[in-house]
């Protein structure tokens, strides 16, 4: 029984659960969506809607004192992978700053909303192993 047990272990050591953390945070902040297992993604939805709100606390505090922003930008910048490579419709390959990304145009996205900026949505086994699939995505403008 896991009574009390908090965390998914997800068979993989902590320091290998931390990566695989912070590499689907950015992967989630670059692409707006990923594919993934649905123990992952069950994972991962806290943890970024964490981010998210860090992120969104930091641009509300940082009009009052610039300071602040900084403050938020270096505590994302430690919980999550700062650079990801993303394709673009041409298929030209360029950098991207998750960070800034996020604090620029996901953050001021949900300046309204008070939680609730991903979903899950289970898309069946994948056909190779039967894992459940699932997609993590983020909400849109409603």
């Amino acid at each position: 029984m896991r009574h009390r047990v908090s965390g998914r272990r997800l068979g993989r050591d902590a320091a290998h659960r931390k990566a695989l953390r912070k590499n689907l945070i950015a992967e989630l902040i670059t692409h707006e969506q990923v594919l993934t297992t649905e123990a992952k993604a069950r994972m991962l939805r806290p943890a970024a809607e964490k981010i998210i709100t860090l992120a969104k606390r930091g641009l509300v505090k940082g009009e009052q004192d610039p300071a602040n922003t900084v403050h938020a930008r270096r505590l994302v910048a430690a919980r999550i992978a700062r650079f990801r490579q993303a394709v673009d419709e041409d298929g030209a390959v360029e950098d991207v700053d998750v960070v800034k990304k996020l604090f620029d145009d996901i953050a001021p996205r949900f300046a309204d909303r008070p939680g609730g900026y991903t979903r899950m949505v289970k898309i069946g086994k994948r056909s190779g192993d039967n894992a459940d699939m699932a997609l993590l995505m983020l909400v849109d403008k409603e």
